[in-house]
């Protein structure tokens, strides 16, 4: 019999009580993410989807908008409600909750457009997130910036609760996906050994890491590489003096090659294989906004560079912002950021 690790007790215990509790006695719980979810959003929502739903409880995931298609695999993603696409009943299915998990993110405005009947809904609010700076518009809150991901918060709650046994496959290829993606394979976010106790635990439950690693990162389509072909030798700037660069894509670059949800995935991490380079910025148009992704290597905290220029934040290697204006406009705002910290970048570099 394999004697489990002794994994550190990150949630306070009272509160994995309290949540169990939640669920045991709310008729009705839905889980929510963030706009635009990503690996971890999805991952951490489809392995708490699961748990409560192997406890018979009236559960379900509605998300913002639609999420990247290399995360479909996943068992359950197909029952995922897209809060766009019918957003009366996507308000109905939120005021009528008992319960609402919101999942990898830490204020209501990251909701976009459920962010106002999460608010409005009687229903008990329980925030499970890894960003620093927690709203306070929730009921009971999980927030542990030092953890690599929300799919590591929810193993270790379901770990701490005494249900590692209860976790099945799906569960666990869930919470392996989130936290991989969220740590680019394991390479940033990723240096506490416990994150590896983890991995072991999560393969003990006969999940195929390899297979996990393929269905993410093996599995775009042929538009994806020559949109990033395109990127990279047409809308990338190096800007060698401050260590950094810029990829931007508008929305006519995007329309050339038949973009899809998630395609741009990945794209921001690109330019930090240049020699020098330690700070990389993705900057893509939407309809009506623009997003950002942020990553920096060393000790460049690109989370003050997002929070400080374009509302966002996030992790010191990895953040994101968005923008409320037109491509034009945050190109113009990311140069004049650049320059102020241009100082900034040339002492993270100088640091070995």
């Amino acid at each position: 019999m394999y004697n489990l690790p002794e994994i550190s007790e990150v949630i306070e215990p009272q509160i994995v009580e309290q949540i169990i509790d939640q669920i045991d006695n709310s008729g009705k719980i839905v889980i929510t993410t963030h706009i635009s979810p990503d690996g971890d959003a999805i991952g951490s929502s489809l392995a708490m989807y699961h748990f409560i739903k192997n406890r018979g409880k009236n559960v379900m995931i509605i998300v913002p908008n639609s999420f990247p298609y290399f995360l479909k695999w996943m068992a359950g993603a197909n029952d995922i409600e897209i809060f766009e696409y019918n957003p009366s009943a996507g308000h109905q299915i939120l005021m009528n909750a008992d319960l609402i998990f919101s999942l990898d993110y830490n204020i209501l405005k990251r909701a976009g457009s459920m962010c106002t009947s999460i608010e409005e809904s009687k229903a008990t609010k329980i925030m499970i997130d890894h960003h620093p700076s927690p709203g306070e518009d929730f009921d009971i809150i999980v927030s542990k910036p030092q953890i690599s991901s929300t799919s590591e918060l929810i193993f270790r709650f379901f770990y701490q609760a005494g249900r590692y046994n209860e976790i099945t496959k799906a569960e666990a290829e869930s919470i392996y996906c989130g936290m991989m993606t969220d740590t680019g394979g394991f390479t940033y976010n990723s240096a506490d050994p416990e994150i590896y106790e983890i991995i072991s635990l999560l393969i003990r439950k006969d999940i195929d890491k390899d297979a996990i690693y393929s269905n993410v990162f093996n599995n775009y389509s042929e538009e994806r590489f020559r949109l990033l072909g395109f990127t990279l030798s047409q809308r990338m700037e190096v800007y060698h003096d401050k260590h950094s660069a810029l990829l931007y894509l508008s929305n006519e670059d995007q329309s050339q090659f038949r973009f899809s949800k998630g395609d741009t995935e990945g794209f921001v991490n690109h330019p930090l294989s240049i020699k020098g380079i330690i700070f990389s910025t993705f900057i893509r148009e939407e309809e009506g906004m623009v997003k950002l992704s942020f990553r920096s290597q060393k000790s460049f905290r690109c989370n003050e560079f997002a929070s400080e220029f374009f509302n966002g934040g996030g992790h010191v290697n990895a953040s994101g912002g968005e923008f409320q204006g037109s491509l034009e406009e945050a190109l113009k705002i990311y140069s004049k950021g650049l320059e102020k910290y241009k100082e900034r970048l040339i002492a993270a570099v100088k640091e070995d």
